[in-house]
């Protein structure tokens, strides 16, 4: 569409979980839901429209050799995500400053990429995380890395929470207690959240009563931990395309660490029942692919297909895909005066999630560039 052209979509407009609009129009690359007056051109798009696809835990600049990407790389795994219909990231820790990708302005580039969510570079325990990829520190200068990280992120910091002990030769907490809340006091006093990369079960009841805010993988959640999760109002980050995976690390690590690999394998097969456990009590599921590294980026239909292998209904994987992302990370969904980020399928994606892998269009501010 043309900066001076109006965008009239017919509906229904899903503007949240279980709401809808009859119909919206497109007006200088934002929404509105009264008709505009005038003489501008109106160009009807029909069909379900819908706020775009949510990726939170996504990886922004990391090859697949876990190295720092450059720009223009880092922005092409962006526009991989967006021509999937993800138009709202958080990334979930990058090597690189990737704050040049939020560009907004007309002409700027990357004008036309996700909105993205920087947590800034992950934080871990010395000698205790993929080699390369975090800023290693010991227990001691965690809260002052946690600072640092919230000042140059937007509100969010995430931290290993666990990882393979070499002594142990299994997962285990990377921190102790009083660790894990001076790291999450750390990050309220700067003003930012905190999350935290977590495998192992012992780690979830820490986190819980540390104060964190989020829980990325949580493959560690149990039946004890399951309800206080859902009582705290703490959402878990999926990235179940990820924990498939880990028979893979189970392989590569079997040699060394047996009781680690039979640890990732257990984990492995009972992920479809936790999740569907911890969503039946009341525990928020947000969607994230963890691509970037290991895995390729644009990989967000995967992970919904993983999500419905749990039992989760269609518009239960929409709520997790779209409007609980978009309500967590405070972004307007379709409301009056948000910026036009969008996307339109053909068939109602509340009754079958296969529908958003279809998109007749992808609009990122009022603009059509995808569909």
């Amino acid at each position: 569409m043309t900066a001076a052209e109006v965008l009239h979509l017919s509906g229904p407009i899903l503007t949240a979980a279980g709401e809808e609009a009859p119909q919206a129009w497109v007006v200088g690359g934002r929404i509105t839901f009264e008709r505009p007056t005038g003489s501008a051109p109106t160009r009807r798009l029909a069909g379900y429209a819908l706020p775009g696809l949510a990726d939170l835990h996504c990886h922004i600049g990391i090859n697949d050799s876990g190295e720092g990407t450059t720009l223009e790389t880092a922005r092409e795994q962006m526009r991989r995500n967006r021509d999937t219909g993800v138009l709202l990231i958080r990334d979930a820790g990058s090597i690189i400053d990737n704050s040049p990708l939020q560009a907004t302005a007309p002409g700027e580039a990357g004008h036309l990429m996700p909105d993205l969510v920087r947590c800034g570079r992950h934080v871990a325990r010395t000698r205790r995380y993929l080699i390369g990829y975090a800023d290693e520190v010991d227990p001691q200068d965690l809260p002052a890395a946690v600072t640092t990280q919230a000042e140059r992120s937007d509100g969010w910091v995430k931290i290993v929470g666990d990882w393979i002990d070499r002594d142990k030769g299994d997962l285990a907490p990377c921190w102790s207690a009083d660790d894990f809340r001076a790291a999450a006091d750390a990050a309220h006093a700067a003003g930012a959240r905190i999350t935290a990369h977590t495998f192992d079960e012992e780690t979830i009841p820490l986190m819980l009563q540390a104060g964190f805010d989020c829980l990325e993988h949580a493959t560690g959640l149990t039946d004890e931990t399951i309800p206080a999760v859902a009582e705290a109002g703490i959402p878990v980050v999926t990235t179940l395309v990820n924990v498939d995976r880990f028979t893979d690390y189970a392989d590569q690590g079997e040699r060394k660490f047996p009781q680690y690999a039979a640890h990732m394998r257990r984990l492995r097969g009972e992920r479809f029942e936790r999740t569907c456990d911890a969503v039946d009590a009341g525990v928020q599921l947000l969607s994230g692919t963890d691509s970037g590294g290991v895995l390729g980026h644009g990989i967000i239909h995967d992970e919904l297909d993983e999500i419905a292998k749990c039992g989760l209904s269609a518009e239960q994987i929409l709520d997790a895909a779209v409007f609980a992302p978009h309500e967590f990370l405070r972004k307007p969904g379709l409301v009056e005066g948000a910026p036009a980020n969008l996307i339109v399928t053909a068939e109602d994606p509340r009754r079958d999630h296969r529908a958003l892998r279809d998109l007749d269009a992808i609009m990122l501010r009022g603009e059509v560039v995808g569909g």
